[in-house]
């Protein structure tokens, strides 16, 4: 793995530092691209119960990792988002990362295992990214628990020419 000795995730004690998280309020732009994310599995997204996704970039330029069958190892977990966000950095400025599964938004198993490889990697490549999860009802940052809900999301209409 590029990127030395690992140390950027250490703080200054050496412990490892806690994972970037969203903070109240969020700026427009995180808003709008989350938003976006929220809207998108709502519209692409036909199926009951679908595999966990992990996404980096923006909605509409962004890649994607289908967690089916789920990475079983943080190692390889990281390595996926490293990846990632890699791509996802030649795609668009200022990429989010987000997960998008099926349920309520309430931390789940899914979440929690994908936050620590998220952060060692954002840490890694020296991206200020942190991990929310998105779901048809809105999206939450598990680390901080800021969270976004609609009851029902609609897409805002175009601006007339």
């Amino acid at each position: 793995m590029e990127g030395g000795s690992g140390r950027e995730a250490l703080g200054q004690s050496g412990r490892v530092a806690p994972p970037l998280a969203l903070q109240a309020p969020v700026d427009r732009h995180t808003h709008t691209v989350l938003r976006a994310a929220v809207l998108a599995l709502v519209e692409d997204e036909v199926r009951r119960r679908f595999p966990v996704t992990l996404h980096a970039g923006v909605p509409g330029r962004s890649v994607r990792h289908v967690d089916d069958p789920p990475v079983p190892d943080a190692g390889l977990r990281a390595d996926v988002v490293i990846a990632l966000l890699r791509a996802a950095a030649s795609l668009d400025p200022l990429p989010a990362l987000w997960l998008t599964r099926p349920g309520e938004l309430s931390p789940h198993d899914d979440d929690l295992r994908w936050v620590g490889p998220s952060a060692w990697a954002a840490r890694a490549l020296g991206m200020p990214v942190g991990l929310v999860v998105v779901t048809r009802r809105g999206w939450f940052d598990p680390v901080s628990d800021v969270r976004r809900e609609w009851r029902r999301l609609r897409p805002r209409p175009q601006a007339r020419r």
